[in-house]
């Protein structure tokens, strides 16, 4: 949805100030105001004033979003603003009611200017202690420092609930020295007298491309190429320098000239925007929650610095693939529960494995069909997504039901299945359409024919789905979609894999640092606070080779003690780790100290992983081909 937008300059702005007469507010007949002082910042707060025009209406509501699209979970975004105040147009203090967290209301709204108040950012709260029991999922966070600032722009500008429809105008004060971009349009550019700073005014054509556009301002460095016809705008921010943007560029733009040749004609936007934040993770109040948040046309990534180039051009192919494919859906195939979104009290569509399943299985499935991955890495990905999400979810919930109810327990504990059952769910989707159409249709071909019936602009009935996709397909679709999706059956990988001739065998298999085959070697001992080795670090080589043994205590890995509180971001870099680092862990063993020290080699165990049968007709060779090369 972010396109180059045209700004309609609005005739008659100077209304008469005799409103008693008029019906509406004038407020609905232009943009909302919006400035972010990034120049005078106070303790890593931005100053924020919102001009929304002239109100006829006694009381207005304004808000900060409860919940934003692709987190399936509660942000409270409310709760980072301080001093929030309204002023009348004699310039006095207009008082306002904080109805709740998130939620201001106004009285004599016909006197209300503006409001103004300050943003707190939540990078420093992701720490014990912070503010509140949950702090949003850090790609959807902010950031507030002089070197550099996120503008996830849904933490800093609200909306009024009567004038969610309504353009924005977002004017951003920074000092010069700092780059940015945005793919919002830029109506308007100025500097200060002494050239210090430098005003611009971005617009926006309702609340929902305000939350839409994340932009980064900074000492970024950006660096823009061709996809096709698309245009992909790279940013990046290394604290410490350590990465650059020219060299993720090559990673980046490697991988989505696959993704592009992979969808062909599926693709509905002429840019589209990376933002990665890469998190200094030896201060305590840098970003700990790695990963991506999507959005329509763009994505925020935020990733350990420390990575080595090979890992975070990993994980970066990892990711940016999976937010990538978010234009296919759901940008281009979306629920009215999407097309619609309430931000304080949204409803779910029950379409998880459409938005977050399917996209994920283009991610890893394009890699193969493309080549940037062997068929056995593929299989073996896949094995781990069936281990991972068999021993670690339930396999016999409704993925209708979780999705519509995600923010509620048991289902919210669920969330993560969407990207393990959820792309298998795609995989069988696929081979079903392969199969029922000698190989001439697929899942990609499905998502075209949806693309083209409703597109952007024209969300699908929640309810209506299921039904729909069966009569554009066939009826083992809609057999599959109604038994194992709408249902409560698990699904029986085993007969979707003997119709493409793999069968699952006992092999010797690529893992990890902290993994045999999608299953974690370490857990948590509560009885001591910290993270042990379990008893299937004997069939990981490496850690075997090197002494590790069962109920040995991590006490400190490359320096860092290891604890419960920290435990997600210590090994969230061990899961990153490449052969050919060098490490020096410490363990307790019995109150005696372990120490590893050396340099990582490829770690392998013995894994039941998805094979080719040897046995395979013609028929499955052939059908297997169609699915993986097309």
């Amino acid at each position: 949805m972010k396109r180059f937008l045209i700004l309609m300059i609005l005739s008659g702005l100077a209304m008469s100030c005799k409103t008693k007469n008029i019906s509406n507010d004038l407020a609905t007949q232009n943009p909302i105001m919006a400035h972010l002082d990034l120049v005078n910042l106070e303790n890593d707060k931005v100053e924020v004033t919102i001009d929304p025009g002239r109100f006829v209406r006694d009381t207005v509501i304004y808000r900060l979003p409860r919940v934003v699209q692709g987190t399936y979970a509660v942000s409270d975004f409310g709760k980072y603003i301080e001093g929030l105040k309204g002023m009348d147009y004699d310039g006095n203090e207009l008082a306002g009611t904080k109805q709740d967290t998130n939620t201001w209301v106004f009285a004599n709204a016909q006197n209300l200017d503006k409001i103004t108040y300050w943003v707190n950012d939540t990078f420093d709260q992701e720490i014990e202690g912070g503010i509140g029991a949950e702090v949003p999922f850090s790609p959807s966070g902010t950031n507030i420092e002089p070197k550099q600032v996120m503008l996830n722009l849904h933490g800093f500008v609200g909306y009024f609930d009567s004038l969610k429809n309504n353009a924005y105008q977002i004017g951003i004060t920074a000092p010069d020295t700092f780059n940015y971009t945005s793919p919002l349009q830029e109506i308007n550019t100025s500097k200060s007298e002494d050239g210090k700073t430098t005003t611009s005014v971005f617009y926006a054509n309702r609340y929902f491309e305000v939350t839409d556009n994340p932009m980064m301002y900074g000492e970024t460095e950006v660096e823009e190429f061709m996809v096709g016809d698309i245009k992909i705008v790279l940013s990046v921010f290394s604290p410490n320098g350590v990465h650059t943007a020219k060299e993720i560029k090559e990673t980046v733009h490697k991988m989505m000239l696959a993704q592009k040749e992979y969808l062909g004609d599926l693709d509905s936007t002429p840019r589209y925007d990376v933002l990665l934040y890469l998190s200094d993770t030896e201060k305590e109040d840098s970003p700990k929650g790695f990963g991506a948040l999507e959005h329509h046309t763009s994505t925020v990534v935020v990733l350990p610095e420390n990575m080595q180039p090979e890992a975070l051009a990993e994980s970066m192919i990892d990711v940016v693939a999976h937010e990538f494919f978010h234009i296919v859906t759901p940008l281009s195939v979306h629920s009215e529960d999407v097309h619609y979104f309430d931000y304080n009290e949204p409803t779910f569509s029950k379409h998880l494995w459409l938005y977050e399943g399917v996209t994920e299985y283009f991610a890893q499935h394009f890699q193969v069909y493309e080549g940037l991955i062997d068929e056995p890495e593929y299989f073996s990905r896949t094995t781990q997504k069936i281990n991972g999400s068999r021993s670690n979810y339930d396999d016999s919930m409704s993925f209708t039901q979780m999705s519509e109810n995600i923010l509620e327990s048991p289902y919210k504990e669920n969330y993560a299945n969407v990207y393990l059952k959820g792309a298998l769910i795609g995989m069988c989707v696929d081979i079903l359409m392969r199969e029922n159409s000698n190989g001439q249709r697929s899942l990609r071909s499905l998502m075209a024919e949806l693309s083209a019936k409703y597109g952007k602009n024209k969300p699908f009935v929640d309810d209506n789905l299921v039904a729909e996709i069966t009569a554009m397909t066939y009826p083992a679709v809609g057999e599959f979609l109604n038994t194992h999706v709408v249902g409560t059956t698990p699904i029986d990988y085993d007969a979707f894999f003997e119709k493409v001739g793999l069968h699952f065998g006992e092999a010797e298999v690529k893992t990890n640092y902290i993994q045999n085959a999608g299953n974690l070697i370490v857990g948590a001992d509560r009885e001591k606070g910290g993270i042990k080795f379990n008893d299937l670090v004997t069939n990981n080589s490496f850690w075997a080779e090197n002494g590790a043994q069962p109920n040995d205590l991590f006490k400190s890995i490359n320096g860092t003690e290891v604890n419960l509180a920290n435990a997600n971001q210590v090994f969230g870099e061990v899961f990153s780790w490449k052969p050919g680092k060098e490490i020096e862990v410490v363990l307790l063993r019995e109150g005696q100290e372990v120490l590893i020290s050396t340099t990582t080699t490829p770690s392998y165990t013995k894994a039941k992983t998805l094979l080719e049968n040897p046995e395979a007709t013609a028929s499955q060779k052939e059908l297997r081909n169609a699915w993986l090369k097309g």
